[in-house]
């Protein structure tokens, strides 16, 4: 079986096991997911979720967002970790979002990179959750789980997954597949306990080769 055949029928297992694939990060419009994004480094999405509440309800849209105090952004967002750093990137990131792009998100991966706080992994869920477009979210469940899976080999720097990613997986699948490794990474092949292969849809064709 080749590392396409493979990720083909990874793809199709995945697609069984966890049908609704999704971003757990709650938002509703484009720029909540780029401070939730952010939010998230080394934070849980439950967090995230419970935090930007607040957030939103001082600072409900991005020009209000642009024009808070860093100190007073980072009182909100501190119990997610690294808060002055954080609040540093979004109200940069916001101030941007207003002066060069009427408060829109722009749909072009490299002017996404340009914006503060913003790496590959965001700015492709970004353009896979709010645009519709092709894209593949390395984070830590997918550098994982591609690793023991056999799609890659030994790779544990996020773009480098990405550009061997691509070229196995279709790019109309990119998104929702990297969605479905974060539910398998979380339920079942997990990172702080040995993975549950025994009840793993995937694991006659499982390669467990890699970072464990």
């Amino acid at each position: 079986m080749t590392k396409k055949q493979r990720a083909l029928e990874i793809i199709d297992r995945l697609k069984r096991e966890y049908p609704e694939a999704g971003c757990s990060l709650d938002y509703d419009e484009a720029w909540k997911l780029l401070v939730s994004v952010r939010l998230a480094a080394q934070c849980t999405d439950a967090r995230v979720n419970v935090v930007v509440e607040g957030l939103y309800e001082k600072y409900p849209d991005v020009n209000a967002l642009a024009e808070a105090p860093v100190a007073e952004i980072e009182k909100i967002v501190r119990p997610c970790g690294l808060g002055n750093s954080k609040a540093r990137d979004i109200s940069a990131c916001m101030k941007m979002l207003r002066d060069e792009y009427l408060g829109r998100v722009p749909d072009d991966f490299d002017k996404l990179l340009k914006l503060p706080g913003v790496g590959r992994k965001s700015a492709n869920l970004i353009m896979g959750d709010v645009f519709g477009k092709p894209a593949i979210v390395t984070d830590t469940h997918c550098i994982r789980l591609t690793n023991r899976m056999g799609l890659v080999d030994g790779i544990k720097e996020p773009a480098k997954v990405e550009k061997e990613l691509w070229k196995i997986i279709p790019p109309d699948e990119g998104n929702d597949f990297c969605h479905r490794l974060v539910y398998h990474g979380r339920d079942v092949c997990t990172a702080r306990t040995k993975p549950y292969c025994d009840r793993c849809c995937l694991k006659d064709i499982c390669k467990r080769v890699g970072i464990d």
